[in-house]
């Protein structure tokens, strides 16, 4: 198969790269190489290409920023995947989209968790261009996945390393303690649309992160345990946080995604605290 994955210096593009390398033909662009905000060049290099997969990795993901940046957010994160939509319909290719839980308000009850059938209602200007992203693909073309994540973590900048690194110069550290959500390894959501594409699942939104729920108080303790660390963890909420560390969107206290739609289509998920067992052996912390 010809998969054409863009933003390729990110994170999770590194991880989708790995994974698909090997009995396909990839075509890795960024923003230099095809700007997806540009509705003719994609048409264009869509056309010329031809591949049979889409794997859209490009977003602005800076959420503070986004509050003052919501007109670029949009661009890149509603506009660009409307452009990709267009073009892949025309081009009889299939589309497959990253996508949040910030399309939700993320107040539901912490002892549920969020369906695809569940009613958005993004709150922050980040979750807002996130779901016309998604509408925008739904309204223009047929064959599409959207993979709903949420606490991405992989290659290059991400949460388990910040703590790592915290730790080598902190006795104690303080996290929100209630902010509840699944951490998700980018080798474990790029193993889950690898597994999509090749049993063919039905097209449509799927929440996708890794299995079982947590906070980020007990997952910087894990990380900290598997990596033998005695730097202390201090849980605190996040009203607590926020006055001691002002930010411009509120974060939500319920990222739980039901994985419940995957699992019906034969989707192996592996738990959250296995997929950071593999990372940091992979990062030589354990």
């Amino acid at each position: 198969m010809k998969i054409l994955i863009t933003g390729a210096k990110g994170m999770l593009a590194q991880a989708v790269k790995e994974k698909f390398e090997k009995k396909n033909e990839l075509i890795l662009t960024d923003v230099q190489d095809l700007d997806i905000t540009n509705e003719q060049a994609v048409k264009d290099f869509i056309a010329r290409v031809k591949p049979d997969y889409i794997i859209n990795c490009a977003a602005y993901t800076a959420v503070d920023k986004a509050e003052e940046n919501e007109e670029l957010a949009e661009k890149i994160n509603a506009d660009g995947p409307k452009n990709l939509a267009l073009a892949a319909k025309e081009n009889n290719a299939i589309l497959v989209h990253i996508s949040t839980d910030y399309v939700f308000p993320g107040d539901l009850d912490v002892e549920k968790a969020y369906t695809e059938e569940d009613a958005t209602g993004p709150v922050t200007a980040y979750g807002r261009t996130k779901l016309h992203g998604e509408q925008a693909i739904a309204n223009n073309c047929d064959k599409y996945y959207i993979f709903r994540t949420a606490w991405l973590y992989g290659e290059g900048k991400n949460f388990v390393r910040t703590m790592l690194t915290l730790s080598e110069t902190r006795d104690e550290i303080s996290v929100v303690c209630d902010q509840h959500g699944s951490p998700t390894y980018t080798e474990d959501l790029t193993s889950i649309i690898y597994q999509a594409i090749e049993k063919k699942i039905p097209f449509g939104i799927y929440h996708s992160t890794n299995q079982e729920f947590t906070t980020w108080s007990e997952f910087t303790k894990k990380i900290f345990e598997l990596s033998n660390i005695s730097t202390k963890v201090n849980p605190i909420t996040s009203e607590e946080y926020s006055k001691q560390y002002p930010t411009s969107a509120n974060r939500p206290k319920n990222s739980q995604l039901s994985k419940n739609k995957l699992l019906s289509n034969g989707i192996e998920i592996p738990n959250w605290e296995d997929a950071l067992k593999r990372y940091l052996k992979k990062e030589g912390r354990m």
